[in-house]
């Protein structure tokens, strides 16, 4: 069984950093693709990053790409996402996503965390 917990997720100003931590419970996690999403209220679910399974190989959307970095530690079971240069357009609910064969697809993992908001002010 696989849960996810993702934290970190606060009110920060325009310009600010933020770190999302996302722990993995289950014996596979590093032999399993992570991947974080988020969804703004009346928004589609949107892709942000991905990572493989040893953090080799790396995936953005365009919107956080150069601002924001996914890695993982296997050796603590956790994946994060840093956050720079934070815009109000970053503001959404962050979910972390465990086990996929399509990095970008939000339907192609099959284990979800519950969720952290992030809320940058302006």
């Amino acid at each position: 069984q696989v849960q996810l917990v993702e934290s970190g997720g606060t009110l920060v100003q325009a310009g600010g950093s933020l770190r999302l931590s996302c722990a993995v419970s289950g014996r596979t996690f590093s032999n399993t693709l992570m991947g974080w999403f988020r969804q703004a209220p009346g928004k589609e679910r949107e892709f942000v990053a991905a990572i493989s399974r040893r953090g080799g190989t790396t995936y953005y959307a365009d919107s956080v790409e150069g601002r924001f970095t996914i890695s993982r530690d296997n050796t603590k079971n956790t994946v994060y996402l840093q956050m720079n240069n934070l815009s109000p357009e970053d503001t959404a609910v962050y979910y972390c996503s465990a086990d996929s064969l399509v990095p970008r697809v939000a339907t192609s993992y099959n284990y979800w965390g519950q969720g952290t908001q992030v809320t940058v002010s302006s």
